[in-house]
C-alpha cells in the first residue's frame, strides 16, 4: 500500500482514468457491434450510417489514448472494406 502523499493521489487518479478509458472502450466496442450487425443483416446504406456515426468515436478513443492509432486504423479500415464487399 502506498504511504506517501502523492503515491496515494497517483493511485486516485490512475482508477479515475481507468474507469474513463474502460467506458471509451466499451462505447467504441457498441459502435463496431452496431456496424457490424448491419453488415450481417445485409443492410448496405443502414452499415454506412452506423460506419459514419462510428468512425470519430473511434477516432476520439485513440486522441484519448484509450486505443492505439493503428487499432483504430485497422478497425476502421477492415469494417469499410466489408462495407464496400457488400
Amino acid at each position: 500500500m502506498a504511504n506517501s502523499r502523492s503515491a496515494k493521489k497517483r493511485i486516485r487518479q490512475a482508477a479515475r482514468r481507468t474507469d474513463r478509458n474502460r467506458a471509451r472502450r466499451s462505447r467504441v466496442r457498441s459502435y463496431i457491434r452496431k456496424v457490424e450487425e448491419a453488415i450481417a443483416s445485409g443492410d448496405k446504406s443502414a452499415a454506412e450510417d452506423a460506419f459514419k456515426a462510428a468512425m470519430p468515436e473511434l477516432h476520439r478513443t485513440a486522441q484519448k489514448g484509450a486505443l492505439h492509432k493503428n487499432t483504430t486504423g485497422r478497425k476502421l479500415s477492415g469494417l469499410s472494406r466489408r462495407i464496400n464487399a457488400m
